[in-house]
């Protein structure tokens, strides 16, 4: 009798095991992305084009992690000075802090979608919470690749003063709007 019980919580967790699915990230398709005042006249906009991870996804139990890596010297915007001061130390600080992450251990579900993720992203070599509210979400087979595949946007607002970036404030924004969307397949 003991072995049926241990057998069946044996299947039980091997299920709900096995539920659980890893996407890794497509850097072709993922682009995280910010946006901030500009002296009050304008918004800049910039970006990172190089990022990896990967995000484990068990829509049954509606539970995961996710976890990004950006490379902070891969930042673009449309004006290569910029971008240069951006990575300086006055912002970004490329040289001392190469990597930005996020990290999360949890999703959260409005029914069966994907509504939030609550980590923690560093940056600045300062690491602090942040909530991802997840915009839009899809996963279904990819027409081209024919893999399960996975997409999502989302977006938060942080104060980069709590990263320990505030040169030119409150001139530049000290309000931050992140964007991203990614794309990830599964392994």
């Amino acid at each position: 009798m003991k072995k049926m019980l241990f057998a069946a919580a044996l299947g039980a967790v091997c299920a709900q095991a096995a539920a659980a699915e890893t996407y890794v990230i497509d850097p072709t398709h993922t682009y995280p992305m910010f946006e901030i005042s500009h002296l009050g006249f304008s918004t800049t906009r910039g970006g990172f084009n190089k990022t990896d991870g990967k995000i484990v996804l068990d829509r049954a139990n509606k539970t995961g992690t996710v976890e990004i890596t950006i490379d902070a010297n891969s930042l673009t915007t449309p004006v290569q000075k910029l971008d240069e001061h951006l990575k300086n130390e006055d912002f970004f600080d490329v040289a001392k802090y190469p990597t930005i992450s996020f990290k999360a251990d949890r999703l959260v579900f409005d029914g069966d979608r994907l509504a939030a993720v609550p980590g923690e992203l560093t940056m600045h070599g300062v690491t602090r919470p942040v909530t991802l509210t997840v915009t839009h979400f899809v996963c279904k087979e990819h027409p081209m690749l024919r893999k399960p595949h996975c997409g999502a946007d989302a977006e938060a607002t942080i104060r980069r003063s709590d990263w320990g970036i505030s040169a030119y404030s409150p001139a530049v924004g000290e309000e931050v709007k992140l964007k991203i969307q990614v794309e990830a397949t599964r392994q």
